[in-house]
């Protein structure tokens, strides 16, 4: 299924395949302050509508993740990192997907803060 979702002012729109089953709830510094709820793919499942320079990038401590963001609203809308497996991946910010309902799927707590 392809869904689609943007940032608060539409400058960064993008479609991305999957099925959305449940999210990641994490507590490190950064995600507890800005309370997304993560829905990780493979990184070739998002394709961004918009250009991808549109979007300014954050990283932190051990500088593994990109945190992607709206230059113009500051709305973080995908994350990019390897999993486990060293696979690419994009974790997307399900509130910034169109039409998913938070609270009908299960969301699991990840322990970021003990990394």
């Amino acid at each position: 299924m392809t869904h689609h979702g943007s940032c608060h002012c539409g400058r960064i729109t993008f479609e991305v395949d999957g099925e959305i089953d449940s999210g990641l709830s994490c507590n490190c510094s950064m995600c507890h302050r800005r309370g997304s709820v993560l829905w990780f793919v493979p990184h070739a499942a998002l394709r961004l509508s918009t250009p991808e320079a549109d979007a300014a990038s954050y990283t932190f401590n051990k500088h593994t993740i990109a945190h992607r963001f709206c230059a113009t609203c500051g709305i973080h809308v995908w994350g990019e990192g390897e999993d486990p497996q060293g696979n690419v991946v994009a974790a997307i910010n399900l509130r910034c997907v169109d039409g998913v309902d938070l609270k009908a799927l299960p969301v699991h707590e990840f322990d970021g803060r003990a990394l």
